[in-house]
């Protein structure tokens, strides 16, 4: 069992802060109280088409795209991106309530033809009313889960090339059908830790996405999750979404994780601890029992930093470390079952290339990879501090500047 990479395409905006572009006080729609941010970079095409050409040279089999009010659509920029990289796969994630089953179905065989197969689907149910209201959605939180069961039933369904009927409670199908399935497939990646999503997982998903918590509690719930799919009689593999900060040293790593804390305040904290408090989202409560809104403790387990929880939402950890200790936490979590590791960093750009020449080759070396990129810069030195994929020490080309 391989290590699958992915980095992620900040489609929300990037920069050098944890601070997002929106407020958590209101949604983010009068915008007030929010800490002055500087130098935030807009995610225009070009600025994502440089990080995703990143990620497929340094060898990420896909990149996540997330979904949401703040966020540019999923499906159109990366089917945008595709055109900008030459075997870089798409995560793009999406609200099944929100879109026809049988639609969905076609948009991703569609999809498959036009990237020549580099689609992966990752099913967002959702764990905030506010946010599903403003997309027409009204149903309760199991009810979602409920939905997205059917929704998916539908979609395999209709991927079988000929008519498919479907009844239930959120779907009435007659003769639903993609008439060109995509082939391959797309790979449906899929999350929730509630007792609601569980067997919609074990049911559906092709992979189990959870956030990145200590292993012990990955552990749990891997055995929760593979349990409930072997009454089903299916097998599912796990991912985990998370950051990482990995640079030549663990001093310098864990300086870079704290500098992102520093443009913090207090109120900045709270206003997002209260927000985010409000979600139904089972998943989210836990990544916020792990820091409790404090800054003292952060480090909840080796080399895994609760910090970014603080005012994100969603994945809330990073892995810190120096290259080596980065690769000796994913190897245990791999040891674990965990196949994809789906991260991110602030900026997404240059973590990419921290990432990608220092823990990569520690994992190739490890033989935990399949395939190793190789680089066109190889055997540049690093100079002043940069990446050596920057020549000479100098400075990456970057768009929007922050």
């Amino acid at each position: 069992m391989s290590v699958h990479l992915h980095w992620f395409l900040p489609t929300g905006g990037d920069g050098r802060t944890l601070v997002d572009r929106h407020a958590y006080t209101d949604g983010g729609i009068k915008r007030s109280r929010i800490t002055p941010i500087s130098g935030v970079r807009a995610p225009d095409i070009d600025y994502l088409a440089q990080i995703a050409r990143a990620a497929d040279q340094l060898g990420f089999e896909g990149v996540l795209t997330p979904t949401g009010t703040w966020c540019e659509d999923a499906w159109l920029t990366t089917v945008a991106l595709s055109q900008h990289t030459d075997r870089l796969k798409f995560l793009v994630a999406f609200r099944p309530g929100v879109i026809s089953p049988v639609l969905a179905a076609q948009m991703a065989a569609t999809y498959q033809r036009i990237t020549r197969g580099r689609l992966m689907l990752n099913v967002v149910t959702g764990g905030d009313s506010t946010e599903q209201k403003r997309f027409g959605d009204h149903l309760d939180h199991d009810s979602r889960y409920a939905r997205t069961d059917e929704f998916l039933t539908v979609v395999r369904g209709a991927w079988e090339g000929r008519p498919y009927d479907f009844q239930g409670e959120h779907y009435q199908v007659e003769g639903g059908l993609v008439a060109l399935p995509p082939e391959p497939r797309p790979p449906i990646f899929f999350g929730g830790s509630s007792a609601a999503a569980g067997p919609v997982a074990a049911r559906n998903a092709d992979v189990y996405l959870t956030w990145g918590e200590p292993p012990e509690q990955v552990k749990q719930k891997i055995g929760w999750i593979r349990g409930l799919a072997e009454k089903e009689g299916r097998t599912v593999r796990f991912g985990i979404r998370m950051h990482v900060i990995s640079r030549d040293s663990s001093k310098e790593a864990w300086a870079t994780a704290n500098r992102l804390l520093d443009d913090l305040d207090e109120d900045t904290v709270a206003a997002a601890q209260q927000a985010l408090g409000k979600s139904e989202s089972v998943g989210q409560q836990r990544m916020l029992a792990l820091h409790g809104g404090s800054r003292d403790k952060l480090e909840i387990s080796p080399n895994l930093w609760a910090g970014v929880g603080l005012v994100r939402g969603g994945a809330g950890t990073a892995l810190v470390g120096n290259h080596a200790e980065v690769a000796d936490r994913i190897e245990e979590y791999h040891a674990l079952g965990v196949e994809h590791f789906v991260l991110s960093g602030y900026p997404h750009l240059e973590e990419a290339y921290w990432f990608g020449e220092g823990v990569t080759p520690e994992l190739a070396a490890r033989g935990l990879l399949e395939t190793v990129p190789g680089s066109p810069l190889a055997g540049v030195p690093a100079a002043n501090g940069r990446p050596a994929s920057a020549p000479g020490g100098a400075p990456l080309l970057l768009a929007g500047g922050r």
